[in-house]
């Protein structure tokens, strides 16, 4: 069953200003998806913004917004294929274990300007 779903765009210049500020990356970005990020050399900015419009996305699919949540505590990382996955530690794992859902699904996309997240929040039922 399907307990929440969020959408966010973001601005992939928004990156651009954020790198030009000393610490303010590391503040909204789990160390190992910054890392990884930062890896795709001029891809960065297109991956960190797609990983900070799943955060807000996130929070939206919660209904409660990021509230209460760290945002390095929400970390999006890329399995072997590729495929974006969701992981929560501390803040969000209690903010997705206080909503009922068991499951995160996730859809990233960008094109030039903009970055795209999509988050499917699924409870049992």
């Amino acid at each position: 069953m399907i307990t929440g779903i969020g959408v966010d765009v973001v601005h992939v210049n928004r990156m651009e200003r954020w790198r030009s500020i000393p610490g303010l990356l590391e503040r909204y970005f789990h160390p190992q998806e910054l890392s990884a990020a930062l890896e795709k050399g001029v891809g960065a900015n297109l991956s960190l913004a797609a990983r900070f419009a799943a955060k807000e996305a996130f929070g939206k699919a919660l209904g409660t917004g990021l509230a209460g949540i760290v945002l390095k505590d929400v970390m999006v990382v890329n399995s072997f294929n590729g495929r974006p996955e969701v992981r929560v530690f501390n803040t969000a794992r209690k903010a997705l274990e206080r909503s009922g859902a068991l499951r995160i699904h996730i859809s990233l996309t960008h094109e030039r300007d903009n970055a795209i997240a999509m988050v499917v929040l699924e409870g049992g039922a």
